[in-house]
């Protein structure tokens, strides 16, 4: 191995030149009075104070020079590089300072502007009256169900005692979906939901259907071909049209406040049996004889229709596979669509359905 080179001159090594090391340092001062940016700054720090900058290479050349010579040329290099570090610290605040100060002045928030610039969204009210109701019966310890669109005609049909002859198969009340043979319909009522229910489960059972159902209406102020209703079903043993009218006045109460009772009319629906219609006591006059007369929304009468409801047909659960010697029931339906547009009296039913935002903002995200 050969040792130091004794007579090796220092001034012959350009980068450790003295004149050498003062112009690196004064090339890299000026680039650095030159910047006027963070990202310039970072450039310069890497162009002459970084590991490949010219007096970080001259550095690595001072060990090769013998122990005289290495004294001189460690402390320019490092005169130099101390001046350059400072000078790149105190630029940088200087810069940091600037840029923040600019930033305060173009990022600047005006706060006497108006801060509802974007309109606040609200949640649709058959959205949130269909969970208000889901609600409502989880409360009581039923459950809900829900079943496709697309139904089998059997059992949106045949399973409810609506037999080969019954008007609503025909093309005035239904969808049919083809091809005819496949015996599928567009749903005209949750009810296939109490029939699959019964299908697949043992009583007792509980249920509340709400969902969207599909009848060949013509859309006009009262009327619509896609709607949507809730409906109702109780299994179990010894239920009576004493339960159908408790329950019915407990719900009530619940979307209409307290005080709120039904009334049954007489009427036929194939699937029940007893049937009735089910009013409700008005919400507005409540049928008081110095109100009633001048009601415009139940027209004197004191009531509102409501719904259908009635004692489940045997037959009914007969075709579910229900034993009907041991087990009764009842059912009812509301339009959901319906009780909305009375609840608060919208004269229109097509407002439900066109999407005007304007709508729905009265409504905010509660019922």
């Amino acid at each position: 191995m050969s040792a130091p080179n004794s007579s090796y001159d220092p001034v012959e090594v350009t980068p450790l030149n003295a004149e050498e090391v003062e112009r690196v340092r004064d090339e890299a001062l000026a680039a650095i009075v030159a910047a006027d940016t963070l990202d310039a700054l970072k450039q310069v720090r890497i162009d002459h104070a970084g590991d490949r900058s010219p007096l970080a290479l001259a550095n690595r050349e001072i060990g090769a020079l013998p122990p005289q010579a290495r004294k001189d040329a460690g402390q320019r290099v490092g005169q130099a590089r101390g001046a350059i570090n400072q000078a790149l610290a105190a630029k940088t605040a200087e810069v940091e300072a600037a840029e923040e100060e600019r930033a305060l002045v173009t990022e600047a928030v005006d706060v006497t502007l108006p801060w509802d610039i974007e309109p606040v969204g609200a949640r649709h009210p058959i959205t949130t009256l269909s969970e208000h109701i889901a609600d409502i019966f989880v409360a009581m310890g039923w459950e809900i169900a829900e079943g496709p669109e697309v139904e089998a005609e059997w059992l949106n049909f045949d399973a409810l005692n609506l037999g080969p002859d019954h008007p609503a198969r025909t093309m005035q009340d239904t969808f049919w979906v083809t091809p005819e043979r496949a015996a599928m319909v567009l749903r005209t009522h949750t009810s296939p939901v109490q029939a699959r229910t019964m299908l697949t489960r043992e009583p007792p059972i509980y249920i509340a259907c709400p969902g969207r159902v599909f009848r060949t209406d013509e859309l006009d102020a009262t009327h619509s071909p896609v709607f949507h209703q809730v409906e109702g079903l109780a299994i179990d043993e010894g239920l009576s049209m004493g339960h159908l009218k408790g329950t019915l006045d407990h719900f009530a109460q619940a979307i209409y406040g307290d005080g709120m009772t039904t009334r049954f009319r007489p009427s036929y629906f194939p699937f029940t049996e007893p049937s009735a219609e089910m009013d409700l006591l008005c919400y507005v006059c409540h049928n008081e004889p110095d109100a009633v007369a001048d009601c415009r929304t139940c027209k004197g009468e004191g009531w509102v229709e409501w719904g259908g409801c009635g004692v489940v047909n045997p037959r009914v659960l007969v075709a579910c596979g229900v034993d009907p010697e041991r087990y009764s029931g009842f059912a009812f339906g509301i339009g959901i669509d319906r009780t909305i547009t009375s609840r608060y009296d919208i004269a229109d039913l097509r407002d439900l359905f066109d999407g005007d935002i304007r709508f729905t903002q009265p409504f905010g995200v509660e019922l």
